[in-house]
């Protein structure tokens, strides 16, 4: 891919910032005690493990809404309830609490300096699968949008979600550097939508799989060396 000057980024944000692994873990446990307190039967029912495979079950249903985290995960907290033979008009608070502790998340210690270097030289948009929002993190104020497969209809690795983010931009897709983690979604999604990219493999992310045919603009352990290819 020939890479013309970049003028903006799009930013991947879960695995990209921060680990996301922890976050739902905790978020999740947090609910079940919630349920606990103000839903014994439901809680009583279903552990940890079971709403997870409820949540599961309804993405196979619903594989036209599966894109939807905020959907999927209320919707299976309400089906649990009404089995359960608890009030389904908890799903909305016993929702709000899981969605409070998904953000409460610990950055990467590369990803606030270089969000502040980044920034300062480029207008970077939040693209992201997740249901994240910057606001609740305290990031917003580092970047100029965010557009979710939630609001959209789908997500990564198609590429008009990329061009839609792009157009939010003002630019052309390679104008408009895609910083990701995840090689199937943000690295080949950005090839396939003509974006050059930046995979971040952090030691912890899988390494590059057998198949990948994308060619990064750049690779790099963490977003400071991003910052430092980049001039920021």
């Amino acid at each position: 891919m020939v890479v013309t000057a970049i003028r903006a980024l799009t930013l991947d944000l879960d695995e990209t910032l921060w680990p996301i692994q922890p976050v739902i873990e905790r978020a999740e446990a947090e609910l079940h005690a919630w349920l606990r307190q103000h839903a014994a039967a439901t809680a009583a029912r279903f552990d940890v493990p079971a709403l997870q495979a409820l949540r599961d079950a309804v993405a196979l249903e619903f594989p036209d809404r599966a894109h939807d985290f905020t959907w999927l995960r209320r919707e299976s907290i309400e089906r649990a309830l009404v089995l359960a033979g608890d009030a389904p008009e908890l799903a909305e608070p016993a929702f709000e609490h899981f969605f409070e502790w998904r953000h409460r998340v610990v950055l990467f210690d590369d990803a606030l300096p270089a969000l502040q270097r980044l920034c300062g030289r480029y207008p970077i948009l939040a693209l992201t699968n997740g249901n994240a929002e910057l606001a609740r993190i305290g990031l917003a104020p580092y970047f100029v949008g965010r557009l979710s497969a939630r609001e959209f209809g789908r997500g990564k690795p198609h590429a008009d979600f990329f061009h839609a983010a792009c157009s939010q931009l003002g630019l052309t897709p390679d104008q408009v550097l895609h910083v990701g983690d995840d090689w199937a979604l943000d690295i080949e999604g950005a090839h396939g939508a003509g974006q050059p990219s930046a995979w971040i493999c952090r030691p912890h992310h899988a390494a590059k799989p057998a198949w990948a045919q994308a060619k990064p603009w750049f690779e790099g352990a963490d977003l400071l060396q991003l910052a430092d290819r980049l001039g920021a």
